[in-house]
């Protein structure tokens, strides 16, 4: 299933950078980033594609691994390495990744279940709290 599951990304990734950070079906008009970390034990630099929403100048990312009642690995990344590097349609920047804390993780979490429906549903079939991550904008990228 983790080949499967890469596979997919790679394609995502690679359509998302083909079409400055368009992509179609299933994720067609769902905004979508790419969040490069550093493993945790790896040390290996990783990418992976994310919806997103933005409040005030912060994009932010929710550790919602579609649902499953585990943390995703790239939310065990960002706790070791929070230095970070985003893509946008077509900016590229560097960031620092912070996990929030209550209230304004719960707050935050409200606002995307509002923009994203789906994200209610993973909030309600779980037990977990699912984090929210935001992305501290640190310096562009060519």
């Amino acid at each position: 299933m983790t080949t499967d599951i890469q596979q997919l990304n790679k394609k995502i990734i690679a359509e998302f950078r083909a079409n400055n950070g368009v992509v179609g079906g299933q994720f067609e008009n769902m905004p979508i980033l790419l969040l490069e970390t550093v493993g945790a034990k790896s040390g290996a630099r990783r990418v992976i594609p994310l919806a997103y929403f933005s409040h005030e100048d912060r994009h932010l990312i929710v550790g919602s691994f579609g649902g499953s009642p585990k943390n995703p690995p790239w939310y065990y990344n960002v706790m070791v390495n929070p230095e970070v590097v985003v893509e946008v349609g077509s900016e590229k920047y560097t960031a620092h990744a912070e996990v929030l804390d209550e209230p304004e993780r719960t707050e935050m979490y409200s606002k995307l279940e509002s923009q994203i429906p789906m994200f209610k549903q993973y909030r309600e079939n779980i037990e977990r709290t699912i984090p929210v991550v935001a992305l501290n904008r640190s310096k562009t990228l060519p």
